[in-house]
């Protein structure tokens, strides 16, 4: 057993000290590295980002509706660990990641000044580019973490596996998840999330900067960027070592809290009506035009900017995102889990993007541009340009930033936990020297990414992270076949379907 833990660890370990060690050294050299693979990708593979992605949601709606759906994630006799009002709570916490604090009001700006096929700047380009923002973290997001969780919880709660990635193969190629292949797979996994987190722990950063240069004129740069990664991965990695229950539910409790403080505050003082018209006729052409957005590809460099490095983000979290949803979700029917976990927090998401990015637009037009114009200049301003417009600025400006902080360490501590599992054999308790290792891992990977990208870190992490998901997006693909067998399988065995 201590073999195979060792094998994957030590494996994953060598590939990111590596990596770090190549980017400290040789900075130039990997970024043009990761700019003829980000060209390569996007531009001959594409499509298959869009068509596997679009192939899930199929699958799912196929999986929920069919007699499969009634299998249960855990035994036969196993009920629910956390009541419907809990669980729909911790699925809630979980969407609330620092993408959808950095991109709620940067996004809906920037895609309506280069919208995909509307006129730049015009009501039609704003309807369009709320229709994408929904489009990018709706069903599409939360379909791919709920098959990845799949995987995961139906594996583990229903044939006591490992809590691995490579659990989830057995139907498909039997002992060998315990070989090579196995390992293999779970490494995959395990680059797929440090990336995918990087990318996010990048993001956080840069608005945290961004926030103390617009609202204190605080001067940043890389090196203070980086000072402010360093602090936070501390930070980070003593609350997961500690593992004080307490201290992390408290830093939950105050994300949730303070999130929907904002929400109402925004949706209150930054033009109600102006947000709900937005958002209904939005939401409307988000919905009437779901399958031809899913497989769009005629403004190809929108595509590659914006919904390859979405989807390829999201299969990068789906380890890590498809963990937590599974352990929340023990007991409950397969067709419960993946309506819940692909409706609920997609809802949360809609309300969010539909009043800070109806707010945005509103505002924007009745300052004359002034919001834009932020966004243009540094677009991880666009939140603090926002609540510059609306009343006490001078208290919700530092709140902003607790907020970003706090999503920041919230995704970081679950993220290590989820490493550490991952090169522990699945071991749901990992070893805190462990946890500490991926810790500060991740916080050297963002920061070299952040020195190599200089000005245009977006630019580097969303090359790592559609790099790093390219083949774990493969692994998906044969996921879903091998939890269809094994779900065929014992939907006729438990008399659900008819055996033939």
């Amino acid at each position: 057993m201590k073999n195979k833990e060792n094998h994957v660890l030590i494996i994953s370990v060598v590939l990111v000290v590596l990596f770090i060690l190549f980017g400290a050294f040789f900075p130039n050299t990997l970024g043009t590295v990761a700019e003829t693979l980000f060209s390569q990708i996007t531009e001959n593979f594409g499509w298959m980002y869009l068509i596997t992605v679009f192939g899930m949601v199929i699958f799912t709606i196929f999986l929920a509706a069919s007699p499969m759906g009634k299998l249960k994630m855990g035994k036969t006799e196993d009920k629910p660990e956390f009541s419907n009002f809990q669980w729909f709570t911790m699925l809630f916490g979980g969407s609330m990641g620092i993408g959808l604090v950095f991109y709620s009001v940067a996004e809906p700006l920037m895609d309506y000044t280069a919208p995909p096929s509307a006129a730049p700047e015009t009501a039609a380009a704003m309807h369009e580019s709320m229709q994408t923002v929904f489009f990018h973290w709706g069903f599409h997001p939360w379909v791919i973490f709920a098959v990845g969780g799949l995987a995961l919880g139906y594996f583990s709660f229903k044939k006591d596996r490992p809590f691995l990635v490579s659990s989830a193969f057995e139907p498909l190629i039997g002992d060998k998840i315990n070989g090579p292949i196995g390992k293999a797979i779970d490494i995959l996994a395990v680059f797929a999330t440090i990336f995918g987190v990087a990318t996010s722990l990048g993001l956080g950063a840069s608005q945290i900067m961004g926030g103390l240069s617009y609202i204190y004129g605080v001067k940043t740069g890389t090196a203070f960027t980086c000072i402010v990664i360093g602090i936070i991965t501390i930070a980070f990695t003593l609350a997961t070592i500690s593992g004080l229950q307490k201290g992390i539910q408290l830093v939950a409790d105050i994300k949730i809290w303070l999130s929907i403080a904002f929400m109402i505050f925004i949706f209150v003082f930054g033009g109600a009506v102006f947000i709900l018209d937005l958002f209904t006729n939005s939401f409307g052409g988000y919905l009437g035009s779901f399958i031809k957005k899913s497989l769009w590809m005629e403004n190809k460099n929108f595509v590659s900017e914006w919904t390859v490095f979405y989807w390829a983000w999201w299969i990068a979290w789906a380890p890590f995102c498809g963990q937590f949803c599974a352990r929340v979700s023990k007991g409950r029917t397969v067709r419960e889990y993946l309506i819940v976990v692909s409706v609920l927090p997609a809802m949360f998401s809609f309300l969010w993007l539909g009043i800070y990015g109806g707010a945005a637009f509103n505002l924007n037009n009745l300052t004359g541009g002034e919001i834009l114009n932020a966004v243009n200049t540094d677009y991880t301003t666009g939140l603090f340009a926002l609540l510059r417009e609306l009343p006490i600025y001078a208290i919700t400006a530092p709140l902003a930033i607790i907020l970003i902080v706090f999503s920041f360490l919230g995704s970081a501590n679950s993220a290590t936990y989820v490493l550490s599992m991952l090169t522990d054999h699945g071991n749901m308790n990992p070893d805190k020297k462990l946890r500490a290792g991926w810790g500060i891992a991740q916080g050297a990977v963002t920061i070299i990414c952040i020195i190599v990208g200089g000005t245009s870190v977006l630019k580097i992490l969303q090359t790592a992270s559609i790099v790093a998901a390219f083949p774990y997006m493969i692994i998906m693909i044969f996921m879903c076949i091998s939890i269809y067998k094994a779900l065929s399988k014992d939907a006729k065995e438990e008399g659900l379907t008819k055996s033939h």
